[in-house]
């Protein structure tokens, strides 16, 4: 059975039944949709997705890009998009771009083809690549054609934004733990061409400085944005002599927990020898022992807020998402003065 059958079956030009099944924006007159309808009723036809999608411009679907499927981080985000969408009537497909800007692009062109009705691109845009004018043009034409955008710590994009307080966020909890007692510090970061990271370890070095605390009390280690990566860094800091170190800011969580564990296989108990902070506040942040100090981002409602940008914004707006601190028992009060050859104690 095929639409040409429905079509004479109805009375009706081939075009007609066509938008009348697949839902054209162009106007059919009501009479000719219901002896359409009835008429694909009558013979059993089914019209195609495909063609549904051609004929409305788009497909009934949400893309999502991220740039780790293995982060929480983004599978919170997407949780949120994911609640948002079945709201809008709309299925979430997911891409991973592996934090590469060519993969991304790679994506977001088969992704025009395949006619979501929102693309959504969620990550932190690397420095000095070449991908960024051809990721606009890309978009650009998606969106002329009819599609909605919204991107996440993208800024610097013409499209809807949203953009989290990294650097803020990072001020405000190195603040709070020079007023914890701490005084000496680790810094574990990923490369500064990763915008998140950059923001992050330059808000946490400014907010030592607005408290009187220089740059050379916080020892900087550059590694993977990683879980391994935090590992990593733990264990530079531990051969390069971490006996007066008093705590480990790793730019997320998932590299906090990770200098948690580099931390173990040292021999040192986090939050009793070493401190460890982190940013983000993913779900796990509150299940390790002791629980992490972190920098809380509502991630879930930053994916919500992203669709429904997406599907009303017209012009490139940029929404500001706040940032808090929480303070756990990863960072205890520093009780006791610093003794020469010893370790803060700590409640």
């Amino acid at each position: 059975m095929t639409l040409h059958d429905v079509a004479r079956e109805a009375g009706v030009s081939y075009a007609t039944a066509s938008r009348a099944l697949n839902g054209s924006d162009r106007i059919v007159r009501a009479d000719n949709v219901s002896r359409v309808r009835a008429a694909a009723a009558k013979l059993g036809y089914a019209p195609h997705l495909s063609a549904q999608a051609i004929a409305r411009g788009s497909t009934s679907t949400a893309a999502l890009v991220v740039s780790d499927i293995d982060d929480p981080y983004f599978s919170s985000i997407a949780a949120g998009v994911t609640e948002a969408a079945e709201a809008a009537g709309l299925i979430v497909t997911m891409a991973v771009a592996d934090r590469s800007p060519d993969l991304e692009l790679q994506i977001v062109r088969t992704l025009r083809g395949q006619r979501p009705r929102v693309i959504i691109i969620a990550g932190s845009r690397i420095s000095g690549t070449d991908t960024r004018a051809a990721l606009i043009d890309e978009l650009d034409a998606y969106r002329t054609a009819g599609g909605r955008v919204a991107v996440v710590s993208q800024e610097g994009l013409p499209f809807a934004t949203l953009a989290i307080d990294n650097h803020g966020g990072a001020q405000r909890l190195a603040s709070a733990l020079v007023e914890q007692g701490y005084r000496s510090f680790g810094l574990i970061h990923a490369a500064d061409a990763i915008r998140t990271s950059h923001e992050r370890r330059t808000g946490f070095v400014e907010g030592l400085r607005q408290v009187g605390i220089g740059v050379e009390a916080c020892r900087m280690i550059e590694v993977p944005f990683t879980r391994d990566g935090g590992m990593r860094g733990v264990r530079t800091l531990v051969e390069r002599g971490a006996d007066d170190l008093d705590l480990v800011f790793a730019v997320n969580d998932v590299m906090a927990i990770g200098a948690m564990t580099a931390l173990r296989e040292a021999g040192l108990t986090p939050g009793r020898d070493i401190a460890v902070a982190g940013f983000d506040d993913i779900g796990s942040a509150i299940d390790v022992m002791p629980p992490l100090t972190t920098v809380r981002v509502p991630l879930r409602d930053v994916g919500l807020q992203a669709v429904r940008m997406a599907l009303v914004a017209d012009a490139p707006e940029v929404v500001r998402v706040s940032t808090e601190v929480v303070v756990r028992a990863s960072t205890p009060r520093v009780v006791a003065p610093p003794q020469p050859g010893a370790r803060r104690f700590h409640r």
